[in-house]
């Protein structure tokens, strides 16, 4: 059923799933007047892919930024991994960050490093007992999963918008990641090369047994990989249902973003 609504509480625990990432009642104000979040309440279970639609400037990104601290909500409860993450110290904080992949919408690339530099720069960051036979092993791993193999000596520069994206997931899944949240993926990119990203998301659901909330505008993206589609607008989450569901709606704004 869809719930159309201005307040929707987190859906109940249904039997054998198992709430990984749980927000409630989120808050974020920019400037003096700017409300971007007015009270976002959401549940992502285990080994789901919720994808969050929105018009530009609803908050979609800065709710997932909330997540892993980018941004510091006003008000509040984020708890990932049954942790308050609002609550947690640095040091508590990073380890529950390296469980967590953020691909960013340009893929965040280090420009002067090659592409074995990029991933082996993310790897030794966070894990500096590896050896340097262990760090190459990891990497070729890493590209392998995105099918990029060939480009471990190139540049940002000579990669294409679909490559480097591949690349800046390469370099999230190295670190083996429970949860992948996913800004945009398909931005900027063509047909075929939006396809091919969403069938490698959820090619590494299946594999990684991952969990993900992904931020897009896509519709054929979010319909490919979206086991539950939320709405956001003016702050608060409007709609949430599959893809099915809510294509279906008899809200005029939600229908929408399906035509």
């Amino acid at each position: 059923m869809i719930q159309e609504k201005k307040h929707i509480t987190p859906k109940v625990k249904e039997k054998n799933q198992t709430p990984i990432i749980e927000i409630k009642n989120l808050c974020k104000t920019f400037g003096k007047d700017n409300e971007v979040l007015k009270g976002v309440n959401l549940t992502v279970n285990k080994g789901e892919d919720l994808v969050i639609l929105g018009r530009s400037g609803s908050g979609k990104s800065v709710t997932i930024k909330c997540i892993v601290g980018l941004i510091e909500p006003d008000k509040g409860e984020i708890k990932v991994f049954d942790e308050n993450v609002l609550n947690l110290k640095k040091k508590e904080l990073n380890a529950i960050r390296v469980r967590i992949g953020f691909l960013f919408q340009g893929g965040a690339l280090y420009d002067s490093m090659s592409v074995r530099e990029n991933l082996a720069f993310t790897l030794k960051k966070h894990q500096r007992e590896l050896t340097p036979e262990e760090v190459e092993s990891e990497i070729l791993e890493a590209l392998d999963n995105v099918g990029l193999s060939d480009a471990i000596d190139k540049m940002p520069s000579e990669l294409s918008g679909g490559m480097q994206k591949r690349i800046g997931l390469a370099r999230t899944l190295i670190l083996k990641p429970e949860i992948i949240l996913y800004d945009e993926p398909t931005t900027g990119l063509d047909t075929i090369t939006s396809r091919e990203i969403s069938e490698l998301i959820l090619d590494i659901k299946h594999k990684r047994k991952t969990t993900s909330i992904i931020i897009t505008h896509d519709m054929a993206c979010a319909k490919l990989t979206a086991d539950r589609i939320m709405v956001l607008k003016e702050g608060v989450i409007h709609a949430e249902g599959t893809y099915k569901e809510l294509e279906k709606s008899e809200d005029e704004w939600v229908s929408s973003f399906f035509k």
